[in-house]
């Protein structure tokens, strides 16, 4: 995995280097460690492609005003162009699928990426230029989409009941059953987090005496370790965990491991992309399409449901993390607006 190295002071002393390096490493989440590694091999290859040269530091504004303006057009059916030539560049070496122009959200992330490695360097982003600026908000404008859902369909109670109805009590039924119930009732978590419990990140002191487990999550997209977050795990979604370590006497290590093909459990966690795919399976077995939803229909679920439930916003966001009331406002609107007294005025 990419680090900072190379990105870092050159006038450093190297073990100085070596040292922020390592706090770098330490002090980033994983996700966002990928999201460089990745964002950094394409703005490598773009400027080459675009310029025939290597990055350098600082960055002229010239060339971070070409990087906005090159990503703010469909190049799909249009004549060729220096924009075009360089997309086709990026795709021949898989960096870009298409002609078609990106998403104002991943044209802000390599942004931000890229000014985040200025930072590492001490120097000033050419993004800050007012000109540059500008053309950034304009560009947003100008590729604005509409917004689409990251699951096609939440998954509420009642969808989640079919699900859960498939999994029997076998050891894939068992930690199928309390991965997935995990994920719903603790408040919607993402997969990422999911994966990444512990046994250790696992509280079962009060589960006798009060029905409840704590858990607690190291890493997530909008807390770090220094502020983990405990969540409480009550009813059903409890009941489920605690048989699959009944199940599994699981006492230290990852929590959710992948089984064998002969039914052992293995020792290792599941992989980033194990839950989209045991949850697809799910949906399957429930009769549902496999595509019905994505593993996020369940952080969507758990906010749709809450608002079915009439929950107050801010006790579901206590559990769902969200740091925007906007965001999380979102899944209520689609509820409340259809319960409006305003939509019943032609009776």
């Amino acid at each position: 995995m990419m680090g900072p190295a190379g990105l870092l002071p050159t006038t450093l002393a190297a073990e100085d280097e070596a040292a922020l390096t390592e706090l770098y490493r330490r002090g980033t989440p994983a996700n966002t460690l990928r999201a460089w590694e990745r964002d950094l091999a394409y703005i490598t290859a773009w400027k080459a492609a675009a310029f025939d040269a290597p990055l350098v530091w600082p960055e002229s504004e010239r060339v971070a005003l070409r990087f906005i303006l090159d990503h703010s057009v469909d190049l799909a059916g249009g004549a060729a162009n220096p924009a075009r030539q360089t997309a086709e560049a990026l795709m021949a070496a898989g960096l870009r699928r298409s002609l078609d122009c990106p998403a104002a959200a991943t044209l802000d992330r390599r942004i931000a990426s890229w000014r985040a490695f200025h930072r590492m360097k001490n120097l000033a982003s050419p993004f800050e230029a007012p000109l540059v600026a500008q053309a950034r908000i304009k560009a947003r404008r100008a590729v604005a989409r509409p917004r689409v859902p990251k699951s096609p369909r939440p998954i509420t109670r009642a969808v989640l009941e079919q699900v859960l109805a498939s999994c029997d009590d076998s050891l894939r039924g068992l930690r199928d059953r309390a991965m997935l119930s995990l994920a719903f009732a603790s408040g919607g978590r993402r997969r990422s987090e999911v994966v990444a419990l512990y046994r250790e990140d696992i509280e079962l002191g009060e589960f006798d005496a009060k029905g409840v487990i704590w858990l607690r999550l190291l890493d997530t997209k909008t807390t770090d370790r220094s502020a983990a977050p405990r969540l409480p795990l009550k009813g059903r979604a409890a009941r489920a965990l605690i048989g699959w370590i009944q199940a599994t006497q699981i006492e230290e290590g990852p929590l959710f491991r992948p089984i064998s093909r002969a039914g052992r459990v293995l020792p290792r966690r599941l992989a980033p992309d194990a839950m989209r795919v045991i949850l697809r399976h799910r949906l399957q077995l429930a009769g549902l399409p496999a595509d019905y939803a994505t593993a996020h229909g369940l952080r969507a679920g758990f906010l749709t449901q809450a608002a079915l439930d009439g929950a107050p916003l801010a006790a579901a966001m206590q559990l769902s993390l969200h740091r925007s009331a906007i965001q999380a406002q979102r899944y209520y609107a689609d509820v409340e607006i259809s319960d409006n007294p305003a939509t019943d005025l032609l009776g």
